[in-house]
């Protein structure tokens, strides 16, 4: 694999470079769909869904390859990994993704980038957690649409630790040297666009269905299930840096607002800690 070490000139130029890309996925999901393809009595859809969900590339890869062999009689978007895995059938599936590239072979030279990706995608599980909670809560008419979604959240910067990992271990560098510098304006320094313009320009360069431009668009905050996508992802960023994170304050807020239950309530819901809920419930 060829990594991309200097900055490209315009959004379409990376769009051009990652799209010629492989897409790896983890070797627990290889591993994973190898010995259910052995157990064929467990080899049900649901059961394949949930394994191609738990890994934000895998579910990239099953989405993409449904929109570039999209059949002429399908009239409408498969926007779900279980109506995905039944499009194409169970076997159809296993000798689909029977061999697949992984992460830990494509970065077995880059240590920093390998740990680097995998908190990513790990950020990326526990967005799609939270989102899949907030839709429950809001009784969204398709829980399902929420959490593929929110997987995909982070899906660029998942590329960028794959595919141009010195340029994404700057920007990390950047913010750790300035604690204030936000993620957007460090990706600009370096990159010369930001990660949200460049998602939603692959999305549409690798024909996902639109629902999923929209959903992960964070400028279209007046839809309430872009909200509830975004807010997982704050509200993840902070968690990560802890239940003192300054910006937890406003993140439940907005979230008290997007559900219509009291903080107390979603604090609960969150598992956060007695010290923490004390002091998030002081006025």
């Amino acid at each position: 694999m060829s990594a991309l070490n200097s900055p490209l000139s315009s959004v379409d130029a990376y769009v051009a470079y990652f799209t010629r890309q492989p897409l790896p996925v983890l070797r627990r999901t290889a591993c994973e769909l190898e010995i259910l393809h052995s157990e064929p009595e467990h080899a049900g859809g649901r059961r394949l869904a949930a394994i191609v969900l738990a890994d934000p590339l895998m579910t990239l890869r099953l989405l993409t390859h449904l929109e570039t062999h999209r059949r002429q009689s399908q009239n409408h978007d498969i926007t779900t990994i279980e109506r995905a895995v039944m499009m194409i059938g169970i076997e159809p599936f296993f000798r689909l993704f029977g061999t697949l590239p992984m992460v830990e072979d494509t970065l077995k030279a880059r240590p920093r980038a390998l740990v680097g990706v995998l908190r990513v995608i790990a950020r990326a599980r526990r967005i799609a957690g939270l989102a899949r909670e907030f839709a429950i809560m809001r009784h969204d008419l398709d829980v399902q649409e929420i959490t593929v979604a929110a997987s995909l959240h982070e899906a660029t910067e998942i590329v960028c630790w794959i595919h141009a990992p010195t340029l994404t271990e700057q920007v990390y560098a950047l913010q750790a040297a300035d604690r204030s510098l936000r993620s957007a304006d460090a990706q600009r320094q370096v990159f010369g666009i930001t990660a949200n313009e460049l998602q939603l320009a692959l999305i549409r360069a690798w024909r996902l269905p639109p629902l999923f431009t929209q959903l992960l668009d964070d400028s279209q905050q007046n839809d309430p299930r872009v909200r509830t996508v975004s807010l997982a992802a704050r509200l993840t960023r902070h968690l990560t840096r802890g239940w003192d994170d300054p910006g937890l304050p406003d993140d439940l807020a907005e979230l008290g607002a997007l559900l219509r239950i009291p903080r107390e309530t979603l604090l609960q819901r969150l598992g956060a800690p007695d010290e923490a809920v004390n002091r998030l419930l002081t006025p």
